[in-house]
């Protein structure tokens, strides 16, 4: 089943891509949300692209979305977030990708990652593997702390919510810090470009595909209290060798 759920959450992922991409190249207008983040035309029709096409193909699986919240089925869903990284697009930054995952009983078991301006696709599914245009990738092997990649997101969220001092001594401890944010940082530790990737202030619609595509490249994915939960507001993903030494810095 996951193989056909999969092929369709491609193709939904294209569909809604194509149209969120004619708008960046376009042009669009830029309303805020009651959590003053901003929304465009682009989310809101790539997201109903999204659900037309997985509706037909699984009428009895639900949805949870970022625009048009959830509806249907709970225990078997799809978690979709139209842009992620809608700050960059309204920009004009091609930093941001349609995400798209498939939960069955609590378990992320299909994630589907599109970036349509830089032409980037990541698939991955339980036991499957992870696959970055369909080429497999896979987490490093680094295995200290003195050589890992250190990507994070949003720096003023992380001293707001209450992750700064165990955030400083991460940058002592590693050989290289860059924020990236939103889908890239996981992207780059799914293909063993970077080690550790961390961040906050966070949704399901975020982390779902991402989680699967960590997880089938190798790494591990919890949040910043260990926990592994898309739910809890908070992301810590690792090549796996690290990541327990990178929960100790953060918790110490």
């Amino acid at each position: 089943m996951s193989a056909r759920a999969l092929d369709a959450a491609v193709e939904a992922a294209r569909a809604a891509g194509e149209i969120a991409l004619g708008y960046f190249r376009g042009g669009f207008e830029v309303t805020l949300k009651a959590d003053a983040t901003p929304v465009t035309q682009a989310d809101r029709e790539a997201e109903r692209a999204i659900v037309e096409i997985l509706g037909r193909a699984f009428p009895e699986y639900g949805v949870l979305g970022e625009e048009f919240g959830g509806r249907g089925s709970t225990d078997v869903r799809w978690i979709v977030d139209p842009i992620d990284g809608t700050k960059n697009f309204v920009r004009g930054i091609p930093l941001w990708a349609t995400l798209i995952a498939l939960e069955e009983r609590g378990e992320v078991t299909v994630g589907v990652v599109h970036n349509p301006a830089r032409g980037d696709l990541y698939t991955a599914r339980r036991g499957g593997g992870a696959w970055k245009n369909g080429e497999r990738v896979r987490v490093s092997d680094v295995s200290t702390l003195d050589g890992a990649f250190f990507v994070h997101a949003g720096l003023r969220l992380l001293r707001e919510a209450g992750w700064w001092d165990g955030f400083v001594r991460l940058v002592d401890a590693t050989d290289r810090q860059r924020g990236f944010g939103d889908y890239v940082g996981y992207g780059l530790l799914a293909e063993g470009k970077a080690e550790i990737y961390l961040e906050v202030d966070l949704k399901p619609w975020d982390l779902a595909a991402p989680r699967i595509l960590v997880e089938e490249a190798g790494g591990r994915f919890t949040d910043l209290a260990g926990r592994p939960t898309i739910y809890s507001g908070t992301a810590l993903a690792t090549n796996g060798r690290l990541h327990d030494a990178v929960l100790a810095l953060l918790r110490a």
